[in-house]
């Protein structure tokens, strides 16, 4: 499956953009950024599965 905005991307171009963001961040900052983005997709995540369970719980309304 090759997504639309993506568009055929190869190992190259992935190796060449890993290296433009070790080259503008550094070693040291990347860690910190990958925690920060786990716990992004963590927290969208959570907020999801509460979204579902609000629908989930909510009372039909046609049964009145």
């Amino acid at each position: 499956m090759v997504l639309l905005f993506i568009g055929g991307i190869g190992a190259q171009e992935v190796l060449l953009i890993a290296l433009v963001v070790l080259l503008f961040f550094g070693g040291k900052k990347i860690p910190e950024l990958m925690k920060g983005i786990g716990k992004g997709v963590r927290s969208f995540k959570d907020g999801m599965n509460e979204i579902e369970k609000d629908i989930k719980d909510t009372p039909d309304d046609k049964k009145e």
